[in-house]
């Protein structure tokens, strides 16, 4: 799923498609993580569906630490940078600083993981269509409101400690897109309270 990039990111992975069997670019216009990774899920097909950051900031030879046997679904596995047995290698003192008070902001705001926000996570096909058929926003809260909506529907949700090694480049604006988020943890809140989130109906 490319979200409108403007990097060589599309056209490395279209090079690729033309070469490997099982790749394929879908490219949209841009509306922010949130919209590229529902999109991206809907468009999948497989058993188990990996999201992942394009940086690979976590070596793709923890992969394995996602899919059965280690990974035992139906759910999700996420990756945390938080949890016991994790290490962040490389992280300036303020990014750390800064991604410790996120989660402990997450958690107060009712997200209940360690860390929401490291963008590896692996979904059971259904639960994935059950999850992203709901997920509304297109910001980085989409994240919290994928854990949200699990929890909601009683989708286990197992977190997975990983090496996470810091990359710069970073495009996070630490203060804007922490008002973003909070206004997005508002509207989480505001959707539940709505009855926007229709618990799904799927025994696999």
């Amino acid at each position: 799923m490319d979200d409108g990039s403007t990097d060589s990111t599309a056209e490395l992975v279209s090079d690729s498609a033309s070469r490997i069997r099982g790749i394929r670019l879908v490219p949209k216009p841009h509306r922010g993580k949130g919209h590229a990774v529902r999109v991206g899920m809907q468009a999948a097909s497989g058993e188990y569906r990996f999201q992942c950051d394009a940086d690979l900031s976590m070596p793709i030879e923890q992969l394995s630490r996602f899919l059965p046997p280690e990974f035992v679904g139906p759910g999700i596995a996420i990756g945390s940078r938080s949890a016991p047995g994790a290490r962040r290698l490389g992280d300036p003192p303020l990014r750390k600083l800064m991604g410790k008070s996120f989660n402990t902001l997450m958690r107060l705001g009712g997200a209940g993981f360690s860390d929401t926000q490291c963008g590896f996570k692996c979904f059971a096909g259904a639960r994935a269509h059950a999850l992203f058929d709901q997920q509304r926003l297109d910001g980085f809260g989409s994240d919290v409101e994928v854990l949200y909506l699990a929890r909601r529907f009683g989708i286990s949700v197992q977190e997975v400690p990983i090496v996470w090694h810091y990359r710069s480049g970073s495009k996070v604006r630490p203060v804007r897109d922490t008002l973003h988020m909070l206004a997005d943890l508002a509207a989480i809140r505001l959707n539940g309270v709505r009855g926007c989130y229709t618990p799904p109906h799927t025994d696999s």
